[in-house]
């Protein structure tokens, strides 16, 4: 291949990446946190496919559609650190698949547009840890390259003990594409529950 070629051909490559919103992937410096090694082609076309494939869901009148149920609390609090994520919307049929066009889960801003419709933030899989032990990960799936994280309890009632991965696609993670928690959100305080107390005042302690 000749060296002109060669660069249109790159040239060619990033410029889909850019159409695609993978510029954040596309340089092999200033990647910040779990992310694909750019040279590694399948990867690349894998997320070129989940984000070409999930790009309708930016409306989500269309998840709701093609069977993305929402789950769990609005926002989660990540409980070993920084960050948070917000809304999943799962879809059942889709539990277990390492198919790039097929997420498990579509997570979705807690907070509504004018037209009052959620935005899209992240596109999630999702996978059931074989033997349910939190000890041991010898089932650990992998996309992008990228191992799951997990083993981890569930999120809400009924979620088995499980891995997942998350790819930010949709909003920017400091902590990295791949990272499951976003260090840029955080979940609104609680309120309190009307009728009951704030706080206990001064029953012993």
């Amino acid at each position: 291949m000749s060296p002109r070629v060669r660069v249109r051909k790159a040239a060619l490559v990033f410029t889909a990446a850019v159409s695609l919103g993978l510029t954040a992937v596309a340089p092999a410096q200033g990647v910040e946190g779990p992310a694909p090694d750019p040279r590694n082609k399948q990867a690349m076309r894998d997320m070129a496919t989940a984000i070409a494939a999930t790009a309708k869901y930016a409306d989500e009148r269309e998840a709701i559609k093609d069977g993305y149920v929402p789950h769990g609390e609005e926002c989660m609090t990540n409980p070993f650190g920084v960050g948070a994520m917000n809304y999943h919307y799962v879809k059942q049929a889709n539990w277990g698949s390492k198919d790039p066009a097929r997420p498990t889960a579509l997570l979705y801003s807690k907070d509504k547009d004018r037209n009052g419709r959620r935005r899209l933030e992240t596109v999630e899989w999702m996978s059931t840890d074989r033997d349910q032990d939190l000890k041991t990960s010898d089932d650990r799936p992998s996309m992008f390259g990228l191992p799951f994280d997990g083993p981890m309890p569930g999120h809400w009632a009924g979620m088995p003990k499980h891995y997942d991965l998350h790819m930010w696609a949709y909003k920017k993670n400091p902590a990295g594409r791949f990272h499951n928690w976003n260090p840029a959100l955080t979940c609104p305080k609680k309120a309190p529950t009307p009728g009951k107390p704030a706080a206990d005042h001064g029953h012993g302690h």
